[in-house]
């Protein structure tokens, strides 16, 4: 899986599995996921200030404080999020604003057999509705409400006029948790992988 950086500004890359790295313009990370990953996902993280040992915060997808994340990021978030090698030997794949949105981003396969193009470009920030608004990003409603109609934790529920507001920008992203049908996609296992942060 290939990560790059387009913004003209520095994003510190996460990948859960994977770890961080900081990104200037222009920059690349190649990351690798293993058959069998799921729940993967990656995210660009902004306005860092890390020490030496690799300690420090970011204004948006902060993951406990390290360079290298172990675990999630801090939403907003855009989120490419993957599984590899899944049923029928298909890999699954989307870009999720469920968790808000911070940077613009591409999720792409250019495989023979995969050519496939998600992208989640639109200024999001810049129109985020004000109970959304945070600086450097736009809240996705579940972190900020925490209901069930937000979040939808029991698996039932529907869009909202929240959600509407990021797929009417986004369509091939996730909105709300279940978006599936416009948001999730499959390539053969196999398939080499991009994302791009401001493509």
């Amino acid at each position: 899986m290939l990560i790059k950086n387009n913004c003209p500004y520095t994003v510190w890359a996460a990948a859960s599995p994977g770890g961080g790295k900081r990104l200037d313009q222009g920059q690349t990370w190649q990351i690798t996921a293993a058959s069998g990953t799921t729940q993967a996902r990656i995210w660009a993280r902004t306005k860092c200030n890390f020490d030496a040992s690799g300690k420090g915060s970011c204004e948006t997808g902060d993951c406990g404080g390290v360079l290298e994340c172990k675990g999630y990021g801090k939403a907003p978030n855009t989120l490419a999020e993957y599984a590899i090698d899944q049923y029928e030997h298909q890999d699954f794949i989307d870009i999720s604003n469920i968790d808000g949105f911070n940077v613009p981003m591409e999720f792409s396969s250019n495989s023979p057999g995969c050519t496939r193009v998600i992208k989640c470009t639109a200024d999001i920030v810049g129109q985020c509705p004000n109970e959304l608004k945070v600086p450097g990003g736009c809240n996705g409603p579940c972190p900020v409400f925490n209901t069930e109609e937000h979040c939808c934790n029991s698996g039932n529920c529907g869009p909202t006029n929240f959600s509407r507001f990021f797929k009417e920008r986004c369509p091939d992203a996730y909105s709300y948790p279940k978006d599936d049908p416009t948001s999730l996609f499959t390539c053969p296992t196999g398939t080499n992988y991009k994302v791009i942060f401001c493509p």
